[in-house]
């Protein structure tokens, strides 16, 4: 019996239409993919991990009403993840957004930018890797 509560399924589309092995879910906490029939690879990323989402819809897409979201995050293990040809897609990234969101906040979870410290936007450092020039 599955214990995980799902707030979000769907699978990778053909046409508009469930025809694949791919499929996607996403829980409180995690974002699924599960790829196979015979042999099942199953991947998950924690929610608290994820930097950044993207929606791509190609004009194919479109037409089939099907998009594509793409994870990018912190974890080693995968990435960058490509929910592809889901359904409602802007809805599923805002759905996604609003769980990233809630995760960090509950794990207390915020990575500030540097800005103007000669370090990539993003960055994390610790304090004592910032010279005392770099205080202003």
């Amino acid at each position: 019996m599955d214990s995980i509560e799902y707030l979000w399924k769907d699978r990778k589309r053909r046409l508009g239409l469930p025809l694949s092995f791919t499929r996607y879910s996403l829980s409180e906490d995690r974002l699924f993919c599960e790829v196979g029939l015979f042999n099942l690879k199953a991947d998950e990323v924690l929610l608290y991990r994820v930097r950044d989402l993207e929606l791509t819809m190609t004009l194919g897409q479109r037409i089939f009403g099907v998009g594509t979201v793409c994870v990018h995050s912190s974890d080693k293990s995968i990435p960058h993840l490509d929910l592809k040809n889901i359904k409602r897609p802007r809805e599923v990234k805002e759905l996604i957004h609003q769980h990233v969101e809630a995760a960090k906040d509950k794990r207390r979870m915020r990575t500030t930018e540097l800005m103007g410290t000669g370090r990539e936007a993003g960055d994390l450092c610790d304090m004592e890797d910032v010279d005392d020039e770099d205080i202003e």
